[in-house]
């Protein structure tokens, strides 16, 4: 099945209320093309140096979305032009943001990434931690905080990651106001799942552009 075809299967299944960022990391520009073809606009990068590339190389409507862990060391390379950043883990990174977005003369949108997973790789604040880093961020003029994201635990046992995604909706619930309006929860293989929770944007990349070599 083609990519267009694949794209346009999954939209079908969102209402308008959610938000499809197609993941293209490691995808050629030629893929990426042909999703654009069928009208998605939102594309989703998780290494600076190839969204860095695909955005001087690809059309200038799309909004880019850095969705990987980002070091603030590589901050700068993205932020003339990176439409959201949803892995803000830290502080320091907020921070870091900010004066790049200002060095740029914009503001950027971020999501603060909360670690609501088993495992002890992903990254992210405690959910007890998200208001304190909010209050924290307010002191930033040139970052916008528009939400919550989180990944949930890879596994088969889907009551945990339910329970994890429930989680993390009673957070956003308890923060969200006209600015905070995105809860990112939801990948291809549970992106349903999380839907079913609440979530407001989700991010697919094999079940649209196949799976990565």
């Amino acid at each position: 099945m083609s990519i267009a075809n694949k794209l346009n299967l999954i939209k079908n299944t969102l209402d308008n209320s959610i938000t499809l960022v197609a993941v293209s990391k490691t995808k050629p520009n030629t893929s990426i093309l042909e999703a654009y073809n069928a009208g998605q606009r939102i594309f989703g990068e998780n290494k600076v140096q190839e969204l860095a590339q695909k955005a001087e190389q690809l059309p200038e409507d799309i909004q880019w979305h850095m969705i990987g862990h980002l070091q603030s060391n590589k901050v700068k390379f993205i932020a003339p032009f990176v439409s959201l950043i949803h892995g803000v883990d830290s502080l320091k990174l907020l921070k870091e943001i900010n004066k790049r977005a200002e060095q740029n003369n914009r503001s950027i949108d971020c999501l603060l990434q909360v670690h609501i997973a088993t495992e002890s790789t992903k990254f992210g604040f405690g959910i007890n931690e998200v208001e304190s880093a909010l209050s924290e961020a307010k002191q930033f003029e040139n970052i916008k905080i528009v939400g919550l994201m989180g990944m949930a635990t890879f596994t088969e046992d889907t009551k945990q990651v339910t329970q994890e995604f429930k989680s993390l909706k009673t957070v956003f619930d308890t923060i969200k106001n006209d600015t905070i309006t995105t809860l990112c929860m939801g990948m291809s293989g549970d992106y349903k799942l999380a839907i079913e929770q609440g979530s407001t944007m989700v991010r697919v990349g094999s079940a649209i552009f196949g799976n990565r070599n």
